[in-house]
């Protein structure tokens, strides 16, 4: 993970901070109440499910958030693939202060690792080919931080990360603004009204919009949307390498293959990050 934890106007440090103040409330009352204030212990992270590790780092700055004294052993890395039996840290100090923290590192962990697991298994489909594996903004509210970096370190690309970074023009905007050439007009207005140098994507839904759009110029990516691996096919033979090529819709893990031979650049997925499975984390007192 990047050192950088300030990342626009998302905050790791506050974002857990406030994690831990929904958890502990008032205090942990189960454990003020059952582990003496003096007492030391040693747990260890345990793996209990095969796939890829994510969100190492996130823990770390949890247990430290919770108490500056505890010490954080790293044994494996985000991005690792990882087996049952597999050791990920060892964290050791305070009981009290390994006991508060427990529960939010796993929900970190838990969840992270099953998105990166995901995206690395279909990234793993299309590994031959040309294709990356992007994600979506279809996100968990206030989350999307982790779920997005999770994504890469299963090996999948990140997409915009938000509606500030990138003009992606999709059907609504199309059909509101009263079809393509009038949308692409007004964002090419608004980027020189603004001195805005934003790079713009444009959804097509047919050939017809797909030559509008890569004729006007103004787009550095076309996205397909909801099309045949046949139809995509001959769109990417007709753009012929003169803008970027994404596919979305209706791709599952049992098409993506088609879709990425069919000669796109990228495939985007929002199950990657909406439709996952925690892996199963477990934080283990050692005696």
């Amino acid at each position: 993970m990047d050192s950088n934890t300030n990342v626009g106007a998302f905050d790791i440090h506050d974002f857990i901070r406030r994690a831990l103040a929904e958890d502990v409330g008032d205090g942990d009352h189960t454990t003020l109440s059952t582990i003496p204030e003096s007492a030391r212990g040693k747990a260890r992270l345990l793996v209990k499910q095969e796939g890829i590790l994510a969100g190492v780092e996130i823990a770390r700055m949890v247990f430290a958030q919770v108490d500056s004294s505890l010490t954080f052993t790293k044994l494996l890395e985000d991005g690792a693939d990882i087996m049952p039996g597999d050791v990920a840290f060892y964290i050791e100090g305070p009981s009290r202060s390994i006991t508060i923290g427990e529960r939010l590192a796993l929900n970190f962990m838990q969840r992270m690792s099953g998105i990166a697991t995901k995206t690395h298994r279909i990234q793993s489909l299309i590994s031959d080919t040309k294709c990356k594996l992007l994600d979506t903004r279809k996100t968990t509210p206030g989350f999307r931080f982790f779920e997005k970096e999770a994504v890469r370190m299963g090996g999948g690309v990140n997409h915009r990360f938000g509606l500030y970074d990138m003009i992606l023009v999709k059907d609504n905007h199309v059909d509101f603004a009263g079809g393509v050439s009038h949308a692409l007009a007004q964002v090419k207005n608004y980027l020189k009204a603004n001195g805005m140098q934003l790079r713009v994507e444009v959804e097509a839904r047919n050939m017809d919009e797909v030559k509008q759009i890569v004729e006007s110029g103004i787009a550095f990516r076309v996205l397909l949307d909801n099309m045949t691996p046949a139809q995509i096919a001959d769109a990417v033979q007709w753009i012929d390498g003169r803008v970027e090529i994404e596919a979305s819709g209706g791709i599952t893990e049992a098409n993506i293959r088609e879709y990425a031979l069919a000669g796109v650049d990228y495939v985007s997925m929002g199950a990657l990050t909406h439709q996952i499975q925690s892996l199963d984390l477990s934080l283990k007192a050692m005696q």
